[in-house]
């Protein structure tokens, strides 16, 4: 793509520079998280954000650069939650149930990510790959769980052939099927997995799943 110069600003201010990039990433988040990434377009965002084309090309590059931007910024969401959380003064299992009860909140609140993550792997995760800033970063959530883990399979409660990408997998599965497959899953079988009635419920059956995983006796082999 040709280069775009930098649209004339009003005062040139870097925060209206700031929030004219959040207001984008947000619109463009709803946008793709609605129509897909071929189905998206620029001429829309820019329509909503009472911006120009012109004006995304300059902060962002093209489509395909908006598309890594808001899937950068939709994973940094999830990494900075993970971040402050702080289970270093639990026990082994209620730092588990801490854990998976933040992957459980955040899927829940955040369904515009769900429908980006379910895009990409529809895509080969192509745009994901080509996110630099991610490639860098591996999830912080995964060093809590390797440490929770070593710490409860030290202390005797927890099985030793468990590992933390494994245990991630297993909590993430059920936090986004739950979003993921909501209205089909309604559907079929009459029940809504994100009616508010029964939050609590799925909430503690996970981490009820997940601590009997994780405590059970490893099959002999």
């Amino acid at each position: 793509m040709t280069s775009v110069d930098e649209p004339a600003r009003h005062g040139g201010r870097g925060h209206d520079s700031a929030r004219t990039r959040a207001d984008i990433l947000d619109v463009a988040t709803q946008e793709f998280a609605r129509a897909g990434y071929d189905g998206a377009r620029v001429d829309e965002i820019a329509a909503r954000t009472r911006t120009t084309k012109r004006m995304i090309y300059y902060y962002f590059g093209g489509k395909e650069q908006l598309f890594t931007a808001v899937l950068e910024r939709a994973y940094g969401v999830l990494r900075d939650a993970e971040r402050r959380l702080d289970v270093e003064h639990l026990d082994p299992v209620a730092a588990v149930r801490r854990l998976a009860g933040l992957i459980f909140d955040h899927h829940e609140r955040h369904p515009d990510f769900i429908r980006l993550v379910s895009m990409q792997n529809l895509r080969g995760a192509d745009h994901v790959a080509a996110a630099a800033r991610l490639s860098r970063i591996g999830p912080p959530t995964l060093e809590v769980i390797r440490r929770t883990l070593e710490e409860g399979q030290r202390s005797g409660v927890f099985r030793g052939d468990v590992d933390a990408v494994d245990l991630h997998a297993v909590i993430s599965s059920f936090c986004f099927f739950r979003i993921a497959n909501r209205r089909t899953f309604g559907a079929l079988f009459g029940r809504d997995l994100a009616d508010p009635a029964r939050r609590e419920h799925y909430r503690t059956m996970l981490g009820d799943l997940v601590i009997a995983y994780l405590t059970a006796k490893p099959p002999a082999d």
